[in-house]
């Protein structure tokens, strides 16, 4: 598994860090920190190089090369990086230009193998496009910006799975709330929720809804294959069932205290935009983190 965490400030960062580094830590998982830079505007994205040059030789640091710098340290002080790495502090002009604005720089981990920093500068949204795209991840993780619609657009547009840390509090004690269906994107929540549950060694509470009294078989044999799922892998989980609205239900099920797991839409995207869609709208009304699947 390969896994995007996105930074974007050493003031509001710290919560998307511990999240990600613990899941990806769990999972033994190929890791990337990304920090989107403000984009250069002086210079022409293929001047980027020459900017570089310009930089260093006056000591003057590309935007965004503090939030790395900050990130390094977490990754530091958590002993996520082998000593021999840790010796001469933050080498910054060890960044290698890899084009198009974005600038790499290759670690040696302690507990997790792959793990890199990845600088870009330009806009938020079309940058990490480009690098979910480019370097096929399986899950983004992103930080629950006060600016709802980044995260909307950020989960409509990347190509990956998303976990968006809302709200998150290093002292709550989280349960895992995965919503269950027959729709075909049920099967891969499952998998992420174990997945999700084994880093966080929590429960899992499995919620199924209808609008009405009437559960079908199809919903209740979801149910009955997530359950099994979990407890083969050694996850607590009891099964619920609730009437009502599907996103109100969940919202008020997973108040503050739930990590919440969908999988994302069949929509098309035209309806999407029109009608929304019931992750979207869970992610857009909750207060706490939520994992859409993919």
């Amino acid at each position: 598994m390969k896994i995007l965490i996105a930074i974007s400030s050493k003031e509001y960062s710290g919560p998307t860090l511990d999240v990600g580094m613990n899941i990806a830590r769990i999972l033994k998982a190929s890791t990337t920190i990304v920090d989107v830079g403000q984009k250069i505007s002086e210079f022409s994205m293929k001047d980027v190089s020459l900017a570089n040059e310009l930089m260093e030789s006056w000591d003057i640091d590309r935007p965004g090369v503090d939030v790395l710098e900050w990130a390094y340290k977490y990754l530091e002080k958590n002993q996520f990086i082998d000593s021999q790495d840790m010796c001469d502090g933050f080498p910054k002009h060890s960044l290698v230009d890899s084009g198009a604005g974005r600038a790499e720089m290759l670690l040696q981990g302690s507990t997790i193998e792959d793990l890199s920093l990845i600088l870009r500068n330009g806009e938020i949204i079309d940058e990490l496009r480009d690098e979910v795209q480019t370097h096929e991840y399986d899950l983004t993780i992103i930080g629950g910006s006060g600016k709802r619609s980044m995260a909307h657009d950020l989960v409509q547009y990347i190509d990956s799975s998303i976990f968006v840390v809302n709200n998150f509090d290093l002292d709550q004690d989280y349960k895992i709330l995965l919503a269950v269906d027959d729709s075909p994107g049920t099967s891969k929540a499952v998998k992420y929720g174990v997945r999700v549950a084994q880093a966080f060694n929590n429960k899992v509470d499995l919620l199924t809804i209808s609008n009405d009294e009437h559960f079908g078989d199809e919903y209740r044999h979801a149910s009955a294959r997530a359950v099994k799922m979990m407890r083969r892998s050694g996850v607590e989980a009891e099964a619920h069932f609730k009437v009502g609205d599907p996103v109100d239900s969940i919202v008020e099920t997973a108040g503050q205290d739930h990590i919440i797991i969908m999988g994302a839409s069949t929509q098309s995207p035209i309806a999407k935009f029109f009608l929304g869609s019931k992750p979207l709208n869970v992610m857009r009304n909750c207060d706490c983190p939520v994992l859409i699947v993919k």
